[in-house]
């Protein structure tokens, strides 16, 4: 007797495709893990004693990158994936800019070209 509001349902119509989508809804069922992954609701399974170190390194893993790059991507992202309106292609067009304009592009070609791992300062 749940009636399932249009924007929550459109979140994982996005995230899954209409198949996947009907099934969740239509049986309401809970899925494996494999079964999630195998929809794209999850990324990637650990085992339980590896969850920690897994977590643990995927952050490592971002943190290490652009934070301007990250920045840019994340809110691209959140306008590509907009139903309220269309994306804001300016927007998207100056985040890339402030990337090839900063700091951390120069290090990072630099650090490219010297073969060693960037540092970068997110300016």
């Amino acid at each position: 007797g749940i009636g399932y509001r249009a924007g929550g349902i459109a979140k994982v119509l996005d995230l899954v495709g209409p198949s996947f989508t009907k099934e969740i809804f239509f049986t309401g069922r809970q899925f494996t893990a494999e079964e999630a992954l195998q929809m794209g609701l999850i990324n990637r399974m650990v085992e339980a004693d590896q969850l920690h170190w897994a977590v643990s390194e995927y952050c490592q893993t971002i943190a290490a990158n652009a934070p301007l790059s990250i920045k840019a991507v994340k809110k691209i992202i959140a306008e590509l994936t907009r139903r309220d309106a269309a994306p804001d292609w300016k927007l998207c067009e100056e985040l890339v800019e402030e990337c090839f304009a900063s700091d951390d592009y120069i290090e990072g070609r630099r650090a490219f070209m010297e073969k060693r791992k960037a540092v970068f300062t997110g300016k």
